[in-house]
């Protein structure tokens, strides 16, 4: 900050004070006050702990860098703690900084930030963000309800965030605000140029695909019981979910519960990369160009659609093989490239890619209803619910998820069923091999439409502890990998 720039920010905050907030007296003794409440046990010193423990009891949650933040930063004597000295010298000058911001964004100079103030500023930022977002945005600091921020809100909201600049503030209203997430589990998520120079894409990536292995671990004995009721059909009707995992293990041990569940796993991290990829690349024609900012919502299911069609055609040969190892009996395989090579020398390369029209065309209404289905419930909680604040909280976002995902995972289930049917057909002299409208007349003749639901209660109960194992081992990896947020 610059001499003059400081000069100005200390008279317009001596201004500011005078006129509504407070005189320099009565800002010490704000700043009294606020130590006193910080300092639990009265000791004259602020550490990590007690600024965190303060901080939650007013109300102001941070993470934990942030609160490491504050202590390294004014801490000049290095002690661990902030006297009050201390303490009083970070308010002052972040104070300082937190004025020229609000400064930069109070355009028509009115002492007040509106919606369209905020859109603009963030606009110049490169992100286009709607008037709607903007305005959830501007309703987490509207603590009156005036619809606009004026000076004391914007400093009693960014008071103990260590932010810097209009970018770090840009990058705390992404994260902290849900502004771009929607589709969790279809659409991959945008990042910044500058996240992507700091290499946070490859690590996101790396702790999802990390998440989702333990997930899939996790749950891969219900899996591999939704596989078995699909095929197995009518002759599987009546059977309940112990007396078919009591089946399997019977046929080939406890082990069996997760034959398939190596090559599920091994195809995550191809999977996410290629889809990330492609959606960039997608993104980049819609736009017309590389500095295009967030999509819409429509642009965001049509390029999350193509690009998780272009992930699963690369793919697919692994999911037919993770089909075959699933199903398999005890010593038919002796692993994945014995499998492999059983399919190309029986049934051809034309094996590998059984089932795909129904597996691409499942993709549109599951990413489409799982977004839609998310966006409204997310929105309809923001609206209803969330006064004071844009963030709708872990919870809200976990059970939205899962609403929109079983949405989705609903509306695709019969195209997923004749999928793994045609998937699992294996050349013999009695049986032809049925096309995608032979089996949905196959099943429905023979099961009625309740056939093409088959498997569909061990898929449901596996996606509450699917995104629940997913959520909790990604955010541990990601504060490994450096990638937190």
């Amino acid at each position: 900050m610059g001499e003059e720039e400081e000069r100005s920010a200390r008279i317009h905050l001596q201004e500011n004070e005078e006129k509504g907030a407070s005189s320099e007296e009565q800002r010490e003794r704000r700043y009294e006050q606020l130590f006193k409440q910080l300092d639990l046990n009265q000791d004259g010193r602020v550490d990590i702990t007690e600024l965190r423990l303060g901080l939650d009891k007013r109300g102001v949650h941070r993470g934990k860098a942030e609160e490491v933040r504050i202590v390294l930063e004014s801490d000049t004597n290095r002690d661990g703690q902030l006297d009050f000295q201390e303490f009083s010298e970070f308010l002052r000058s972040h104070e300082k900084r937190l004025w020229l911001m609000f400064k930069s964004l109070d355009r028509n100079s009115d002492g007040r930030i509106d919606a369209g103030e905020i859109q603009h500023a963030l606009h110049k930022l490169g992100m286009n963000v709607t008037l709607e977002q903007a305005t959830r945005i501007l309703q987490s600091m509207d603590r009156d309800g005036t619809m606009t921020i004026d000076w004391s809100d914007w400093r009693e909201h960014f008071l103990f965030n260590p932010l810097h600049n209009m970018e770090e503030i840009l990058q705390h209203w992404k994260h902290s605000c849900m502004l771009d997430i929607g589709e969790a589990l279809t659409v991959p998520d945008e990042f910044s140029e500058r996240e992507r120079r700091a290499g946070l894409v490859w690590r996101q990536l790396v702790a999802g695909a990390m998440a989702g292995a333990v997930s899939r671990t996790g749950t891969a004995p219900l899996d591999r019981l939704k596989v078995f009721l699909q095929v197995h059909g009518a002759a599987s009707r009546g059977q309940n979910l112990w007396a078919g995992l009591r089946g399997m293990v019977q046929e080939g041990g406890v082990l069996s519960l997760w034959r398939g569940n190596g090559i599920n796993v091994l195809k995550i991290a191809p999977e996410s990369a290629i889809k990330f990829m492609a959606y960039e690349q997608i993104k980049c024609v819609l736009h017309g160009s590389k500095e295009g900012g967030p999509l819409r919502v429509q642009e965001r299911f049509l390029a999350g659609s193509l690009a998780g069609a272009t992930a699963q055609t690369i793919i697919y040969p692994m999911e037919v093989l993770k089909t075959r190892l699933t199903l398999r009996r005890t010593g038919q395989y002796s692993g994945l490239l014995d499998c492999a090579r059983h399919i190309l020398r029986t049934e051809g390369v034309g094996a590998f890619y059984r089932g795909y029209l129904p597996n691409t065309l499942g993709i549109i209404p599951y990413a489409g209803i799982d977004l839609a289905v998310y966006e409204t419930l997310k929105n309809a909680w923001l609206q209803r619910y969330s006064v004071n604040t844009a963030d709708p909280g872990v919870l809200v976002l976990l059970a939205c998820g899962t609403v929109s995902s079983t949405c989705g995972q609903l509306a695709s289930y019969p195209l997923s069923l004749v999928r793994t049917r045609m998937q699992a057909q294996a050349v013999s002299e009695d049986k032809h091999k049925l096309t995608m409208v032979g089996q949905f007349r196959h099943i429905v003749s023979h099961e009625g439409v309740p056939g093409l639901y088959r498997g569909l209660t061990p898929n449901f109960l596996k996606v509450i502890p699917a995104v629940s194992i997913s959520y909790v081992v990604y955010e541990h990896a990601k504060k490994v990998l450096g990638a937190a947020s």
